[in-house]
């Protein structure tokens, strides 16, 4: 096994809660579970994928995620982001992984192509990492580790230089990719706005997030 993508995952019950101005917390839960799903169905098309750790407390989302064929890890404790990771690392190493990449659940315009893209490209060294931004510059919406313990990520505003800093300390060559489809994260009502429109500006992609935000544009339609 080479490579092992690992999904953080919130319980949807308390997931997208900046979005609250915009959506109620039923629309906000299955808008979660949508762009979840995108997300796993995404992986599954890149060869380069060997397996697939889930690290959540949700037991909604440890069912989608084996439904897709992923492995499950139970986040019992709910530590947080950065220790998720860390262990589905672990795991990971056990598994007999060389590489580790970790994503965030929320992205459900993941091009699989642009991944093969990512992971295949020939780097000589054994240590490495590649950090890619989120569409402000400062998040880090992927970060590809080499081995898996390269060193401990650190999420949370600013973590796109942030990552850059602890690769350099731990003396772990970066590189820094640029993703499209991967830019964009769902937070706040502006990111909603934001995936609203790129959904409309193309066909195809993010099948279940789509089918989602039309049946909430249906029921919310005046006269229903």
């Amino acid at each position: 096994m080479q490579t092992v993508a690992i999904l953080p995952v919130k319980r949807f019950a308390n997931a997208k809660r900046r979005l609250e101005a915009a959506l109620a917390s039923g629309a906000r839960r299955a808008l979660a579970e949508a762009m979840f799903s995108d997300v796993l169905t995404a992986l599954r098309r890149v060869d380069a994928i060997d397996e697939i750790l889930v690290v959540s407390a949700d037991p909604g989302a440890q069912r989608i995620a084996e439904g897709y064929g992923a492995r499950a890890l139970d986040d019992a404790a709910e530590s947080g982001q950065d220790q998720a990771v860390l262990r589905a690392a672990a795991v990971a190493q056990e598994l007999g992984a060389t590489q580790v990449l970790a994503l965030p659940g929320d992205c459900p315009l993941i091009d699989p192509a642009e991944l093969e893209t990512l992971l295949g490209k020939p780097r000589t060294a054994e240590r490495f990492a590649v950090v890619v931004a989120d569409r402000h510059g400062t998040g880090t919406n992927g970060l590809l580790l080499s081995p898996p313990d390269a060193f401990a990520p650190r999420y949370g505003p600013g973590s796109f230089a942030r990552h850059l800093e602890l690769a350099q300390a731990a003396g772990v060559p970066a590189e820094v990719a640029e993703l499209g489809s991967l830019a964009l994260d769902v937070d706040t009502p502006d990111d909603l706005a934001a995936l609203q429109e790129r959904l409309a500006a193309v066909r195809g992609g993010a099948a279940h997030t789509r089918g989602m935000l039309h049946q909430l544009q249906r029921t919310s339609a005046p006269g229903r």
